[in-house]
């Protein structure tokens, strides 16, 4: 259902949630190339493609895509490694997006799956005693659909947010140490954050304090903005976690609240722009005669 509203120019979202070596990773990305083990991003990118190939000819795509990780409470892009600190900013219509983030264009699964390889490459990660391939930051994979339709030049976008959070975790379990206990301290300010919007929009505050961190910022739209957002919550069996699981379990229920207003993305043509002005003028005209 994600890919269909992307194609039909809505914004999604879908980020796992869940404390170290609880299977975010793995249930995100899985193993590439496997067509029983591939996770959520592979299978949605296939997803995406397939249906293109199978639309009208009258529709013409451009996809692109964007890779970076928060690290630190900074953003760093994840095809340009130079780049070490973008921001985030906000378009015309008051939407956040990662400004001077790498956009790479892409025609094929292919050309997606070599993006992410260079992209996991560039990626924090460290061994702490509960995960021995721990990520040490969230990483963001945003998928940007651009569709015009050539006979009546309707444009419509569809953005669709893939997000692997970093674990949340008790230092104490994990063993962490200097640069590794700072990462620590950071992933848990940052999830932190999160909880606290997640909690500011479930309890319906006036005031929601996206702007605590650049994960919650980056993904303001997805929650409690313009976007179809899914959480995978994701939780350890063994009863030595259980107050973690706990608290993510809570986490997901208290996401689950949260109501988000969709609108498609569509950009007018000056002549449907002309078409809806008229019509609201004669709106007025008969308002004013009554």
């Amino acid at each position: 259902d994600i890919v269909k509203d992307v194609l039909g120019g809505y914004n999604g979202t879908i980020f796992a949630y869940g404390q170290t070596s609880s299977g975010k990773t793995h249930t995100m990305e899985g193993v590439l190339g496997d067509t029983t083990l591939q996770g959520i991003i592979p299978r949605i990118v296939h997803d995406i493609f397939n249906h293109i190939y199978n639309m009208e000819e009258t529709l013409e795509f451009h996809i692109k895509v964007s890779f970076y990780e928060i690290y630190m409470d900074k953003i760093r892009d994840l095809l340009d490694v130079s780049k070490v600190n973008l921001s985030v900013h906000e378009d015309k219509n008051k939407t956040p997006f990662v400004k001077g983030a790498t956009e790479r264009f892409v025609s094929s699964p292919e050309e997606v799956f070599e993006v992410i390889e260079l992209a996991k490459t560039n990626r924090h990660i460290a061994v702490t005693n509960m995960n021995e391939h721990s990520s040490r930051s969230h990483s963001v994979f945003l998928i940007q659909v651009k569709q015009e339709n050539i006979e009546n030049q309707k444009k419509l976008l569809g953005k669709l947010y893939l997000v692997d959070l970093a674990g949340s975790e008790k230092v104490s379990k994990t063993g962490a140490e200097g640069t590794v206990l700072d990462e620590a301290k950071n992933i848990n300010k940052s999830l932190s954050a999160l909880g606290n919007v997640i909690a500011a929009l479930a309890d319906s505050k006036g005031h929601v304090p996206y702007r605590d961190s650049k994960l919650t910022r980056i993904l303001q739209e997805s929650l409690g903005g313009n976007a179809r957002t899914t959480i995978v919550i994701c939780c350890s069996p063994a009863s030595y976690n259980e107050a973690e699981t706990r608290t993510t379990l809570d986490f997901g229920k208290r996401a689950k609240t949260i109501k988000n207003c969709v609108q498609m993305n569509e950009e007018l043509t000056a002549e449907e722009w002309k078409r809806r002005w008229s019509k609201e003028k004669e709106k007025v005209v008969k308002l004013k005669s009554q």
